[in-house]
C-alpha cells in the first residue's frame, strides 16, 4: 500500500488517511485525528521541523538501538478500529546478508523478526514514512474497507472479460489449459482467442 494523501470527510471535517493499493484501482479510507494528520504529511513533505515531531523520536530511538522498521502490517477491523502491527528486526539482518546468508523462505523471514508491536495504523503509517519502510494491509481489510478509485476503468475490465467469456468456448479453453500443461505452443488453438 501507498499512502494517497490526506482528505477531509465532509461531514465531519475529520482527516482521512488515504491508503492506495499497488493496482492503483482501491484505496481505504482511515479515519485519524489532525495531530496524527499533521505528523503524517510532515513526514510526507519531509518538511524539517524545528524539534522532532513524535514519530520522528520514535524513528531515531530504532535507529539508536539499532533496529529497522521491516514493514508495517494493518491486519485487521475490529468494531470500526483498525489493527496494525510494526515488525521490527535487527539492522544487520539486512545490512550483512552475506555474512549469514541470503533469506531463502517466508519461514527464516519470520525467525528473523525480533518483534511485533500493537500500533494505531495512524502512527504506524507516519513512523513508516519516516523509515522508508512498507505498509502491508491484508487482502480481507482491503476487500472489507476499500473504495474503487476508478470505477470506469473496472467497469471496463468486467465488459472485456464478458466479452471474452462470449467468444470462447469450453472446448477451445480445455485445449489451451491442456497446450500450457504440455508446454507445447504448437498444441494452443488457432480458431479460438488468446486465453
Amino acid at each position: 500500500m501507498s499512502v494517497a494523501g490526506i482528505a477531509l470527510d465532509a461531514s465531519s471535517r475529520s482527516p482521512i488517511v488515504l491508503l492506495r493499493d499497488p493496482s492503483r484501482r482501491r484505496q481505504v479510507p482511515i479515519w485519524i485525528d489532525q495531530a496524527q494528520a499533521h505528523n503524517i504529511m510532515a513526514g510526507l513533505n519531509g518538511t524539517p521541523q524545528p524539534r522532532p515531531l513524535s514519530h520522528d523520536l520514535m524513528a531515531a530511538l530504532l535507529e539508536a538501538g539499532g533496529l529497522q522498521l521491516e514493514r508495517v502490517i494493518i491486519h485487521a477491523i475490529e468494531d470500526s478500529t483498525f489493527r496494525a502491527v510494526l515488525r521490527l528486526r535487527h539492522e544487520q539482518d539486512d545490512a550483512q546478508p552475506g555474512a549469514q546468508g541470503a533469506i531463502d523462505t517466508e519461514a527464516e523471514s519470520e525467525a528473523e523478526c525480533l518483534a511485533e508491536i500493537d500500533a494505531r495504523p495512524s502512527d504506524a503509517i507516519a513512523l513508516a514514512i519516516r523509515t522508508g519502510s512498507s505498509i502491508w494491509m491484508l487482502e480481507e481489510v482491503v476487500a472489507e474497507a476499500s473504495i474503487a478509485v476508478d470505477a470506469e476503468a473496472d467497469a471496463e475490465d468486467q465488459d472485456e472479460f464478458r466479452r471474452f467469456l462470449d467468444q470462447v468456448s469450453p472446448a477451445a479453453l480445455v485445449r489451451h489449459l491442456k497446450s500450457r500443461d504440455s508446454g507445447n505452443p504448437n498444441d494452443a488453438p488457432t480458431d479460438s482467442p488468446e486465453v
